[in-house]
């Protein structure tokens, strides 16, 4: 027990970085209606992209910037091949997220690039949770860069603009009759969610100390268990737009506790990706449960 409890500061750490990839995720899921699979590559390519200026001797804000720079790229390269190409967008993804393969392995030079927390100046570590001053906390920090960008998310979605790419994804025919610009609204979206996506791998790359070409595999999964978990949990709780946001980083902490939890427990860890597909199979079912076997019952 004492075991679980020690593992547990880790796994919140954990859990609110991916929060923030999360978030991203539930942009193109939720508000824009698109089942975006560039996560899988942006998550790396923030990662690669962050530690390679790190390592070329930039500060930890310019690597992190320029992560979320190369993340809105790639949900550039997917919004072209979706709107302009007019590939699918799961198809779209897929395409993207293959070709990053290839440009994050030439980004690092080799598979997997690691960077020293004694030598370079991390905004957060994994060393960082225990025994630390405060403003040095990765749990703090993390947290208080997600307060941010919830705000940032909020003013914008409350903008014309922001309202324009909502209302896209809620009804595209109705959104073109008022005279928006859907596919515009399209590519922004997919720009501001991998752009977070990204900026999710450059704070995990510091946490772990190290860049894996396979970092962000199984990552859109993680990020639907996040968004699914929080709105089961949180759903009814939180109707605000920027709680909402709140709760899907609440989601992705929950997860990685249940995940530290079944870890403790002994099972197999080769097992985890299978878990972690079957909850969220399981919480995308649970609505189609209730309005099928449950209300008949009633």
């Amino acid at each position: 027990m004492i075991s679980l409890i020690n593992a547990l500061p880790g796994a919140v750490a954990q859990g609110l970085i991916w929060g923030i990839m999360a978030i991203g995720v539930y942009i193109t899921y939720r508000i824009l209606d698109i089942a975006d699979l560039t996560v899988d590559g942006s998550l790396c390519t923030g990662g690669a992209v962050c530690i390679m200026l790190m390592l070329s001797g930039q500060n930890v804000w310019v690597a992190m910037f320029g992560a979320l720079l190369a993340g809105m790229v790639s949900g550039l390269a997917t919004g072209i091949l979706h709107t302009f190409m007019g590939i699918p967008a799961i198809l779209a993804g897929i395409l993207t997220q293959l070709g990053l393969y290839s440009i994050n392995l030439k980004t690092m030079g080799k598979a997997n690039q690691a960077i020293n927390v004694d030598k370079y100046d991390l905004l957060v570590s994994l060393r960082f949770i225990k025994n630390v001053p405060i403003f040095k906390n990765t749990i703090l920090l993390v947290a208080v860069i997600i307060v941010v960008l919830i705000a940032v998310l909020y003013w914008f979605f409350g903008t014309e603009l922001g309202c324009s790419l909502r209302a896209t994804g809620c009804n595209d025919k109705m959104a073109r009759a008022q005279g928006i610009n859907t596919d515009f609204c399209r590519v922004l979206g997919l720009m501001i969610s991998n752009g977070l996506v990204a900026l999710s791998g450059a704070l995990l790359c510091q946490y772990q100390g190290f860049a894996d070409i396979n970092m962000g595999r199984g990552a859109i999964v993680i990020g639907l268990a996040a968004v699914i978990i929080g709105e089961a949990i949180f759903g009814k709780i939180f109707r605000n737009f920027g709680l909402r946001l709140l709760g899907v980083a609440f989601g992705s902490i929950v997860y990685y506790l249940v995940l530290q939890l079944v870890i403790w427990m002994g099972i197999d860890t080769d097992l985890l990706k299978l878990l972690s597909a079957a909850v969220v199979a399981v919480f995308l079912a649970i609505p189609t449960w209730k309005s099928r076997y449950f209300s008949k019952v009633g």
